[in-house]
């Protein structure tokens, strides 16, 4: 009865269909600025770039498990972070629920873009990693979700450039070493507009390839300024050495 009546509560606080919670968010960037400047040594770029007002979409690369908490302690602005669904689980689940994160399912999850919206609509900001899934972080290719989102909100989208938190010849897996040197480059916003005259599919493709072409223009002006290279996919690694195994 107890267990009942706290799931209870727990579906009315954090609805699984409505906007996340507001408040989430004004406790987890705290938490990641701590990560960013007292366990790691963070640099941000053009924090001045972000508007102050209004609906934004941070899209950044993905390198790391820890690109989404290091974003968010780094940005002028509080956001609420799309973060993959299996990770609500335990602890873990709890504190990404009571920070305002937002799950979603990597294989096609409308719900949860729909809850993005809301925040959207109400004039927040809302961090999404494009990519999908943790690789070399060139932003080669990124999901129609984060096109959807820029179309049907009207929110500008500014590219967001994490280099460090992975390095060359390191595991995705691993979790970098105290003190590590990361930058976090925040670029120009842009408006993705429906473009007039083709169909619904079209202009999504095509918006997903200008937001691609965007973020990995950014990331590539980011590394020129910093000097910090991106990591080499293990796809890569293993099509390279194509007798090593992966762990």
């Amino acid at each position: 009865m107890l267990r009942k009546a706290a799931a209870d509560l727990q579906h009315r606080v954090f609805p699984p269909a409505g906007r996340p919670p507001v408040w989430g968010p004004w406790w987890g960037r705290p938490v990641g600025r701590v990560l960013d400047h007292a366990i790691y040594n963070t640099e941000v770029h053009g924090k001045d770039r972000v508007p102050e007002r209004g609906p934004v979409i941070f899209a950044a690369n993905h390198l790391s498990y820890l690109d989404g908490p290091v974003m968010v302690g780094a940005a002028p602005r509080y956001m609420h972070v799309l973060v993959r669904h299996d990770m609500f689980k335990g602890f873990l689940g709890g504190v990404l629920t009571a920070s305002g994160q937002v799950s979603i399912d990597r294989a096609g999850d409308r719900r949860a873009l729909q809850r993005a919206k809301l925040v959207l609509d109400s004039g927040s900001c809302i961090g999404i990693l494009p990519e999908g899934t943790r690789g070399s972080g060139a932003a080669a290719s990124v999901s129609s979700g984060v096109a959807w989102l820029a179309l049907a909100s009207a929110a500008p989208v500014v590219p967001v450039a994490l280099l460090g938190t992975r390095h060359p010849g390191e595991h995705r897996d691993k979790i970098p070493p105290l003190r590590r040197k990361i930058h976090v480059s925040f670029g120009e916003p842009a408006l993705i507009e429906r473009e007039p005259g083709v169909s619904g599919r079209v202009s999504m493709d095509r918006a997903a390839e200008r937001i691609r072409a965007l973020l990995a223009g950014h990331v590539r002006s980011a590394i020129d300024l910093t000097g910090q290279p991106l990591p080499e996919d293990e796809t890569d690694q293993l099509n390279a050495n194509p007798t090593e195994g992966t762990d």
